[in-house]
């Protein structure tokens, strides 16, 4: 069965390594794109709340549950034409149409108006992931698959640096409904860019001929393997934090280190001569903290797992459950440190664990199922990860924070409280990740 169900041989006869290389860099500014129009609302949270008359449960929803409803909902049926016609046409209409509501967010009149525009975000995003991961699993081969879904992964990290950047910077200099009109255009240029210079390689593969297997079949497929549900939910504890610490970074450093950030401002100032607005440096410094550190967590994660995994599949989730436990105590040592600089640099470490398991999870998940499967599988675990993770993360923080505003501090300590809860969630993660170890040697065949 691996000459049709392994991306190894086919993957490496069918794709030469320059076209490899340029089909997953365009892949990777595709997710870029993807995670900077999902990520700028975050570092524009303040001044919405502001000018909308919002509060924290409503933002909550804004850059959770908005985008989350319908990006995992469509996930499977989207997947499903994946798995059947070209990815590559479904990869650009999908940003064409994330790119162009992203944009209209900036039209928005009230908190019903912008939570449509997220929803439209959403529909759009829901169609990139899972026929791009089906996709790098075809033309990888697999002892170098967890580092490629690592790289294609960097996506997450450097969108949301630059989301977090220019969306501060923007907003800063000319507001928040302009930073959304900005976010959102370059996507249309790449969605023409996609539909001219890549091509789904399916057809120079051994299944081309295969058909597809039906919707039902391939739920019983992937139903059947007990390390996919115990990997997607350790996975989506994982993003349940990431995403709800994410949503409320800004919000956090506004309202418990205002002084030190706009001391920080104006020391800037007095070295370099550069003036820049107290919301566009912090715009730029959590940028740079979820770029890089997120970037170093993503990489580590693909190299320890494909050095792992020469010793046995099992071995690719050590290094996940082994983060999602270590991440706890320096999370919550930031939230509650002294002093904006030490908090910054503390949230680097937590930066770097919640993303380890990127790489390790979605190579292993493309090895559970058939070739024809693999969009589905990734839809899938989409919708798991999603769903928990970006649907309810941020709305859990949000709820939490306003249910614990009577606390002594403010709106500030109550959300301090409530993303340290949140934090938590990596015990559950570490534990869904070292019960997937006793199944994936049964479960996986390529």
């Amino acid at each position: 069965m691996s000459g049709v169900a392994d991306g190894t041989a086919h993957g490496a006869a069918g794709y030469g390594p320059g076209r490899r290389r340029y089909v997953l860099g365009l892949l990777v500014v595709i997710y870029t794109l993807g995670f900077l129009d999902r990520q700028v609302i975050n570092i524009l949270a303040e001044p919405i709340k502001t000018d909308l008359h919002l509060g924290d449960a409503q933002l909550g929803a804004l850059t959770g549950l908005a985008f989350a409803l319908f990006y995992t909902l469509l996930g499977v049926p989207i997947a499903r034409v994946a798995d059947r016609y070209d990815r590559s046409r479904v990869i650009a209409g999908s940003l064409a149409v994330w790119s162009g509501f992203t944009a209209l967010c900036g039209m928005a009149t009230g908190f019903w108006s912008l939570f449509a525009m997220r929803v439209g975000v959403g529909i759009g995003e829901a169609g990139c992931s899972p026929p791009a991961v089906s996709l790098i699993a075809d033309i990888v081969p697999k002892a170098k698959r967890a580092s490629a879904m690592a790289i294609y992964s960097l996506g997450n990290p450097i969108g949301s640096l630059l989301g977090l950047a220019f969306g501060g910077i923007v907003a800063a200099q000319f507001g928040w409904r302009v930073a959304f009109l900005v976010a959102g255009l370059p996507g249309l240029a790449v969605a023409v860019l996609v539909l001219l210079t890549l091509r789904d390689p399916r057809h120079m593969l051994a299944v081309a001929s295969e058909p597809t297997p039906s919707f039902r079949e391939a739920l019983h497929e992937i139903a059947g393997k007990r390390s996919f549900w115990l990997i997607g939910l350790g996975a989506a504890m994982m993003a349940f934090i990431s995403y709800g610490k994410t949503a409320f970074y800004a919000s956090f450093f506004l309202r418990n280190h205002a002084d030190g950030l706009a001391a920080a401002a104006s020391a800037l100032d007095d070295v370099t001569g550069v003036a820049l607005k107290p919301i566009a440096l912090l715009g730029m410094l959590l940028g740079i903290l979820l770029g890089v550190a997120g970037g170093c967590g993503v990489m580590l994660g693909g190299w320890l797992a494909d050095r792992a995994g020469r010793n046995g599949v099992r071995h690719y989730m050590t290094a996940p459950s082994v983060a999602a436990i270590a991440q706890i105590p320096f999370f919550v040592a930031a939230l509650f440190v002294d002093g904006f600089w030490a908090s910054l640099a503390l949230f680097c470490v937590p930066g770097v664990l919640t993303a380890i398991w990127f790489g390790p999870v979605f190579a292993v998940v493309t090895g559970l199922v058939r070739v024809r499967v693999r969009s589905t599988a990734g839809a899938m675990l989409q919708l798991i990860i999603n769903i928990i993770g970006l649907g309810l993360g941020p709305l859990t923080v949000g709820l939490l924070s306003n249910a614990l505003s009577a606390t002594p501090g403010g709106d500030g300590e109550s959300l301090r409280l409530s993303m340290a809860i949140c934090s938590l969630a990596g015990a559950l993660a570490a534990a869904f990740f070292i019960s997937a170890r006793r199944y994936l040697p049964r479960d996986t065949i390529s």
